[in-house]
């Protein structure tokens, strides 16, 4: 079992293994923890989170349920399960998961915590904690109602069915669907663009988002004026706008500060 990170220029990318069927388990978020805080420790331009092996994961170490005697204790950890995806989400950088195959429960559940899904045309997505008498616990069934709308949200949970891309893709769930012969080069690419950006840009677009989830257009407003003038700060605002006006749109060179 293994949460390793990769750097190359200003991208990191996060890889877990955990054979066969990358199944969460304590054990293996307490190896994502450590992964985070490195990346914490040292923000990348762009954040990639992707899986070993054939599936993305399988699902969930049921015995760490099951093991659980009481109402309480099975709550300790579900809020423990919780923090996974909101340490993605809370993020400042540009966050890409990358699903080459099946991509069950916790998975997907980090999955939408991330800002863009981009998935294999070979992978399948589910929530399924209907075969044990669950819903899911890691904020995926709202997440994904944040995508895709309540009623689909419902369906995805209520059924427990693996889906393909192309339907996700379809219900605004998953970005894009590439070719799994491509999906390498794809995702390599799709990610170089977004880590030659204006990061700190893309983190303030990432709050104003925050905002809108939880108060709507209206609160979003209210905040957007302060978080776009604090860029006012950035080398790159700077840059941008004087590589504009001598230079014209779209020559600007960014460096993340």
């Amino acid at each position: 079992m293994t949460v390793h990170v990769d750097r190359e220029g200003g991208i990191a990318t996060l890889v877990f293994s955990a054979p066969p069927l990358n199944l969460y388990s304590l054990e293996l978020h307490e190896e994502f923890d450590r992964a985070l805080d490195a990346i914490d420790a040292d923000l990348p331009r762009a954040l990639v989170i992707r899986a070993e092996g054939k599936v993305v994961s399988g699902g969930v170490d049921v015995a760490q349920f099951h093991a659980r005697k009481s109402r309480e204790a099975t709550k300790e950890l579900y809020d423990r399960m919780l923090e996974l995806p909101e340490r993605v989400a809370a993020l400042p950088v540009p966050t890409i998961f990358a699903a080459h195959g099946l991509t069950l429960t916790w998975a997907l559940e980090v999955a939408l915590a991330c800002d863009v899904l981009l998935a294999s045309d070979k992978a399948r997505f589910g929530l399924v904690e209907r075969v044990i008498g669950l819903t899911p616990t890691m904020g995926g069934t709202q997440r994904f109602a944040a995508r895709a709308g309540v009623a689909r949200a419902k369906e995805f949970v209520f059924t427990g069915t693996q889906y393909d891309a192309a339907t996700l893709e379809r219900w605004n769930v998953v970005n894009r669907v590439f070719a799994a012969g491509d999906f390498d080069a794809e995702v390599e690419r799709f990610v170089a663009d977004l880590a030659d950006g204006p990061t700190k840009a893309f983190g303030a677009a990432k709050e104003i988002l925050r905002q809108y989830e939880a108060g709507g257009v209206t609160a979003a407003n209210a905040a957007t004026t302060s978080i776009a003038s604090a860029l006012f700060d950035t080398a790159d605002l700077q840059h941008g706008m004087e590589s504009f006006l001598t230079d014209g749109p779209g020559n600007a060179t960014f460096r993340g500060e």
